[in-house]
């Protein structure tokens, strides 16, 4: 290796400070020495790297080209040097986080500025799951901690559980649905002949979940809570929704809600962790969930949240 992170150290400098003398006064070192480091790399690289032929020392394009590249190294270093002092004073280098598609994740903003107010430097990686994707992402390694997971958490040991709150649900069609001149409540029967939508399960490895929506021949299935409830508002299918997350559709009448023979019971909503795996970053997340006020500010104005795949 020719190059060496002081070398380029010392390039930036002369080159923000216009001369040897100036980058030598930043690097608290005499003129002799950012001389020889120039020259020394010059000597290693085989090429020259300043026009000294004026009274300001310049770069060629062989020095511009390096600097270029040059510095986006030093900044790496340094946020090398850095993550590996918070690691060890127990900071993660990254936090993944996976949340149900039934918490929106602009909910999930205000903590996550509040972290980066820290300065833990911790990157964070989320990820948004349906049905029992969060538990999967968790049991699979995915995922540090879980926020939202419907459902009863799966069998396996080692990770922690707190309840979060519930989700009511409401079954919503458009207005020019012809469901809505059904006489309610609508038999099960008569849904079978509908079109249903459908949120696809996001697990990986455990066996897929249903939201238990009695389906038919016909159904529309989609990635997400935002693409179901889209759909429904467009009319090309039915299905039961969170009640928070279609209220707003509800009063305004872009969707009704019906009364159907067998309604879906509330949901409840789990955040998880691996507790041996908990460096400060994860605390401090698991702190600010232990916190009712942050859980209801999550859950939305009717405690409730979103779960994965609904029909």
């Amino acid at each position: 290796m020719k190059l060496s992170l002081d070398g380029l150290l010392v390039l930036d400098a002369i080159a923000r400070k216009g001369s040897f003398a100036g980058a030598a006064e930043e690097l608290h070192r005499v003129p002799s020495a950012i001389t020889y480091t120039v020259q020394k790399l010059e000597q290693d690289l085989g090429v020259q790297l300043f026009d000294r032929s004026g009274h300001r020392a310049r770069l060629t394009a062989a020095g511009e080209e390096l600097l270029k590249d040059g510095r986006h190294l030093l900044r790496a270093a340094v946020d090398l040097e850095c993550r590996v002092q918070r690691v060890a004073k127990g900071w993660e280098t990254e936090l993944r986080i996976a949340h149900d598609g039934l918490i929106p994740g602009a909910r999930l903003d205000p903590l996550i500025r509040d972290f980066y107010r820290e300065g833990a430097g911790t990157r964070l990686r989320l990820s948004t799951e349906v049905l029992g994707g969060c538990w999967d992402a968790l049991v699979s390694g995915r995922a540090d901690l879980c926020i939202g997971a419907p459902g009863e958490p799966p069998p396996e040991a080692g990770y922690t559980v707190r309840y979060m709150g519930d989700v009511d649900w409401v079954f919503a069609a458009a207005p020019t649905h012809p469901l809505t001149t059904t006489t309610q409540p609508i038999p099960t029967a008569v849904l079978r002949d509908h079109r249903v939508v459908v949120v696809a399960d996001s697990s990986r490895s455990l066996p897929p979940r249903s939201s238990g929506m009695p389906g038919g021949p016909d159904s529309l299935t989609v990635s997400t809570l935002q693409a179901k409830l889209e759909a429904q508002v467009a009319g090309l299918g039915v299905g039961f929704l969170p009640l928070h997350l279609a209220a707003p559709y509800l009063r305004d009448e872009r969707l009704i809600a019906l009364q159907v023979e067998e309604p879906r019971e509330r949901l409840r909503l789990y955040c998880s962790w691996r507790p041996r795996d908990a460096g400060k970053a994860l605390k401090w997340w698991v702190a600010k969930l232990e916190e009712a006020g942050v859980r209801a500010a999550l859950l939305g104005t009717h405690s409730g949240g979103e779960a994965g795949s609904t029909s």
